[in-house]
């Protein structure tokens, strides 16, 4: 194992923690810090009403967590994936970019945070980012604290060096002919409109 999958395994010491979640929050960041992905769970649907509209990237972490299958109950939830998954992509695509551009609560994951408090999401078609950056209404982020690094170079370096090469594996199980990438990258330095974004930082390493 290389000493970047180590590390990109390895929860943060709670001095850690802690140093990161004081530096988002300065970033005008809403941060809460939880034990495991079932207290993250609970974070999460007491902050979604139920009905909203919700929208998330396939983040192994919200599935880890069992936030991804709970926010796409139909009965609980009005969730834009029921609604593209059913739409033909070839004829409907403009329908769907537009559907899931702006959605009023967007969860998902990013892939590296610095101790600075830097969020960095790399993406191979960018379709989260957006909503990430501005369009959706809300975004929450579940991050697992084995994702913490010591700067940005870094950060960069583990969604290249060891979320990219997870993903394409799991993408070969399922379409051996299709390949990933880094496409686009979005860097995090701040939000502008305060209560917007929250992180659900877990101790417990969660997610990849």
């Amino acid at each position: 194992m290389s000493q970047v999958q180590q590390e990109s395994i390895t929860a943060a010491s709670e001095e850690t923690l802690e140093r990161v979640a004081e530096a988002m929050r300065a970033r005008n960041i809403e941060v809460i810090v939880v034990d495991n992905g079932d207290e993250a769970r609970q974070v999460v649907l007491e902050r979604v009403p139920k009905g909203a509209e919700v929208h998330t990237g396939k983040s192994k972490t919200l599935q880890d967590a069992g936030i991804f299958d709970a926010l796409h109950d139909t009965e609980q939830y009005n969730s834009l994936r029921h609604k593209y998954m059913a739409m033909d992509r070839r004829t409907q695509a403009d329908e769907i970019r537009k559907l899931t551009a702006a959605p009023d609560y967007m969860l998902g994951s990013v892939n590296a945070v610095t101790e600075a408090g830097i969020l960095v999401a790399v993406s191979a078609t960018a379709s989260q980012l957006g909503a990430y950056a501005y369009t959706a209404g809300k975004v929450i982020l579940v991050v697992g604290s084995q994702k913490i690094v010591p700067d940005l170079d870094a950060a960069l370096k583990r969604g290249h060096e060891y979320v990219l090469p997870w993903e394409e594996a799991e993408l070969q199980k399922r379409l051996p002919d299709v390949h990933t990438f880094v496409g686009k990258t979005l860097i995090i330095e701040r939000e502008w409109q305060a209560g917007r974004m929250l992180v659900v930082l877990v101790r417990e390493p969660i997610g990849v």
